[in-house]
């Protein structure tokens, strides 16, 4: 099913009498008409003025507020749908993929081995040899050592391949984790004396104390915050137009930035006073600095102004399920070699920060998304909002879990109990299910990931994500996956 993409941000299902004296700018007909109100699911034309719908309805009923101007669109049998609204992404990030080499493998990129990872590489620093000198970085988005023939992540010797006077760095398709050349780490910092951050780990070569260069959770956001240095305001601000370009090729009207730094809201707060957002843009800052919690307090609405407003806060307690950084409840079934058979992940932040911004949250009434994956991450999630409410009752604070990879089902029940919304990520099984199965949580659990099923069987709303640039914004793939 095609789609004919709407420049409407709301949909408003009108009578056509209400309008009588009205003329359209445009009217749609010719194609299914999808309205997603249960009271007229189909329909076979629409007029549009001023961005807002005027009718939707028979052909025979919208056409009387043709006018002489009013263009009449043909949709040739292909399906009208209302715009989508992106339930959990990073917009900004999806302009960093969009502007670094294409790591994805198939059926998405081309890089299923650590050889085609580093000719990707190669070939993205000869196209783009002037920007890779201004910015002293080449960057890759999206490797995935579980669809890697090598199963393992490429490492410093393998990016020293690719530059050695120059710094390299390819992101893991989780996001979580990255991995850097010899020359990165010089600039990043990280050598034989570097200690783990609290709430990562840099990886080591064998038998020796000396970073390998795969950097998991902190030290890869510390790593990318480093090398990303030299990007300037202008190098930001192309970032998020790509970012707004490729979520709007997928038929999005309303995209979200997941987990902001403040320097990032304040660039997409100046990009939209200038009216220059083509889509509404609703941001999440991290909540974990007193001056991000004093931005949100303050900023924070359920109204948009220039098609962006700050919706809330965003926490993050665990990393990724398939990179092994979430935190689990028990071992994983079958990791890596790497790790001991009793691994179970770690969290990314303290039992005290969580509760923390819990409490915060709740007592100002912000909405507040928390990416929780793993089943210790949800019992910890937990606990904080029961105690949250305890302290100031329910309220509509919607506030929602990102992500619920690994969840039990007695978690289920409490997310329901305490008025949480679940934002799920069924699109994972299209990626990564075998390696869920044989790898991660194992065969009979791999059934129960990101469980719609429960949800559904409890009469609980949902919503399902894409999580880009983790994966590309692909509507379709979302709804296949999610239905599938």
């Amino acid at each position: 099913m095609k789609i004919i993409k709407l420049h409407l941000v709301a949909c408003f299902l009108l009578s056509v009498s209400a309008f009588a004296s009205d003329k359209a700018e445009i009217i749609y007909y010719g194609g299914p008409i999808l309205t997603m109100n249960d009271g007229q699911p189909r329909a076979e034309a629409v007029a549009v003025a001023s961005g807002k719908i005027l009718a939707v309805g028979s052909s025979h009923e919208v056409m009387k507020l043709k006018g002489k101007e009013t263009q009449i669109i043909d949709l040739k049998d292909q399906a009208m749908i209302p715009g989508f609204v992106d339930a959990h992404g990073h917009v900004l990030m999806i302009g960093l993929q969009a502007s670094s080499a294409n790591m994805l493998p198939m059926p998405d990129g081309e890089v299923n081995d650590i050889p085609a990872l580093q000719k990707v590489l190669k070939t993205w620093a000869d196209n783009n040899e002037e920007l890779a000198k201004k910015v002293n970085l080449i960057l890759g988005f999206g490797y995935d050592d579980a669809q890697l023939n090598e199963l393992r992540h490429p490492t410093a010797d393998d990016l020293d391949q690719v530059s050695s006077e120059i710094p390299v760095y390819v992101i893991h398709q989780s996001g979580h984790i990255g991995v850097a050349n010899s020359k990165a780490l010089e600039v990043i910092g990280f050598n034989s004396d570097s200690k783990n951050p609290e709430g990562g780990v840099i990886r080591r070569k064998k038998g020796d104390n000396e970073p390998n260069g795969v950097l998991e959770e902190t030290p890869h956001f510390m790593a990318l915050v480093k090398l990303l240095s030299a990007v300037d305001a202008r190098g930001y601000q192309t970032m998020f137009n790509a970012g707004m370009n490729l979520i709007t090729s997928y038929g999005y009207t309303t995209a979200q930035e997941g987990r902001a730094t403040l320097g990032q809201a304040a660039l997409m707060r100046a990009t939209a006073d200038t009216g220059k957002t083509k889509i509404d843009i609703v941001v999440y800052p991290d909540v974990l600095t007193k001056d991000a919690r004093a931005f949100i307090k303050n900023n924070h609405s359920r109204e948009y102004k220039n098609r962006l407003r700050i919706g809330g806060a965003k926490l993050t307690i665990d990393g990724s399920p398939q990179g092994f950084t979430a935190w689990r409840d028990r071992p994983y079934y079958n990791p890596t070699p790497n790790f001991r058979s009793d691994y179970v992940g770690y969290p990314a932040v303290t039992s005290d920060q969580v509760y923390d911004a819990i409490e915060w949250a709740y007592a100002n009434n912000v909405q507040i998304l928390t990416h929780s994956n793993g089943e210790a991450a949800s019992d910890l999630l937990i606990a904080a909002i029961k105690d949250a409410t305890d302290k100031h009752g329910m309220a509509d604070r919607r506030p929602v879990l990102i992500h619920g990879q690994f969840l039990r089902e007695d978690q289920v029940d409490s997310y329901q109990a305490l008025d949480v919304f679940p934002s799920l990520f069924p699109m994972h099984t299209f990626y990564w299910g075998d390696w869920h199965r044989d790898r991660t949580v194992g065969p009979v659990n791999a059934d129960n990931i990101s469980p719609t099923g429960w949800l559904v069987k409890r009469g609980m709303k949902f919503s399902s994500h894409h999580d880009a640039p983790v994966a590309f914004p692909d509507s379709m793939r979302v709804l296949d996956a999610t239905v599938t």
